[in-house]
């Protein structure tokens, strides 16, 4: 199938605008997995079938390892369909307190010389409310892992600090109230919401842990980290976390470093949204290495960036990474790309490890 997608669907697709093509893709992942004959049609096709290549990472078992990561299922439409696609899980959102429009379009732009999409969607999504209340409806599927990405909400009204605490306050209770999601990712690095980056500094970071601190929940808190930012910054970020109850990290975010982007590939005059995909490999697997030497095991992390392989997933695995999260490779390479890592990973089943933080 990898031919046939490379050559045949991919080109077909790209003739289209990319969010026209997400949303079609979309309607198609939540209807095939809205019925369980469509659902083994596609683990015929894409699904893993090997030896064991599960994992539990801070007490939640991962039947593989690779998450599609926050971005792409912002609502929770394919939770029953992605398990078939070989995906251990997913990280639905990023979700806000309240309904988001989105930034106007064009949202996502393609970059494939780049391998990458330059995102630009300003945290559309349904709000948590609507979305916690789709994800009630559907029967969680076994084994497949739903973490939940908040976000603060993108409008005017919570620029101030305080507002967007308790936008992110709102969220984390709503969900642990309701009992879904088995674990909870702060995204606190959205490059494209209104009033730019509100908690990637030291200061406000540590001011919003504190009152998240003081949410009773059971299942592990991870924080999405920005990626386009110094080390020593960095490193000031994960020295607030151990301070509180977290359990890990994502890293990274969208690269807003423009100088990544491919000579061949149009960049924009004036900064309109993060990079994913290649651009973020770089800087993504300095962050993992870094992190890993620093900290040891003290947290949990997530390696999110650039993988189109298993070489690719390997290489983060290799520096300190416990799962992976990937959106681009998938674009790019095809829902086959899943399997295949997983197909690596059991015949390299060592070097992930078995499991961490359990």
């Amino acid at each position: 199938m990898a031919p046939m997608y490379k050559h045949v669907i991919k080109p077909l697709f790209f003739k289209f605008g990319p969010e026209g093509v997400h949303d079609f893709m979309v309607a198609i992942g939540k209807f095939m997995g809205s019925f369980s004959l469509g659902r083994s049609f596609l683990a015929m096709i894409y699904g893993y079938r090997g030896p064991d290549i599960s994992k539990t990472v801070d007490g939640v078992y991962y039947k593989t390892p690779i998450l599609l990561s926050a971005g792409f299922d912002y609502n929770g439409n394919l939770t029953q369909v992605l398990p078939s696609l070989s995906f251990g899980g997913v990280e639905v959102g990023s979700i806000t307190a309240q309904p988001c429009e989105g930034n106007p379009k064009p949202r996502l732009t393609r970059l494939p010389f780049s391998k990458s999409i330059l995102v630009n969607k300003g945290l559309k999504n349904d709000g948590i409310e609507a979305v916690l209340a789709r994800l009630a409806k559907k029967q969680k599927m076994k084994d497949f892992v739903i973490g939940l990405s908040f976000a603060r909400t993108n409008n005017s009204k919570t620029c101030s600090t305080e507002a967007g605490i308790e936008d992110y306050l709102f969220s984390l209770r709503k969900a642990v109230e309701a009992g879904i999601g088995d674990y909870y990712t702060l995204n606190i690095s959205c490059p494209n919401a209104f009033g730019g980056e509100a908690f990637s500094t030291p200061e406000l970071l540590g001011k919003l842990m504190i009152e998240v601190d003081k949410v009773a929940r059971t299942k592990p808190l991870y924080i999405k980290m920005p990626l386009t930012i110094l080390d020593n910054v960095f490193m000031q970020l994960l020295g607030i976390l151990d301070q509180h109850n977290v359990q890990g990290v994502i890293i990274g975010n969208l690269q807003k470093d423009y100088s990544t982007i491919d000579k061949r590939d149009p960049v924009p005059e004036k900064y309109r949204g993060g990079l994913s995909g290649k651009p973020c490999w770089t800087r993504s697997n300095e962050l993992i290495a870094m992190t890993k030497k620093e900290y040891k095991d003290r947290f949990t992390i997530v390696g999110c960036g650039g993988v189109f392989s298993y070489e690719d997933a390997q290489i983060k695995f290799d520096l300190g990474a416990d799962l992976i999260h990937l959106i681009t490779g998938m674009i790019y390479e095809g829902p086959g790309l899943i399997k295949k890592i997983c197909q690596g990973i059991s015949r390299h089943p060592s070097s992930v490890g078995r499991a961490h933080h359990s």
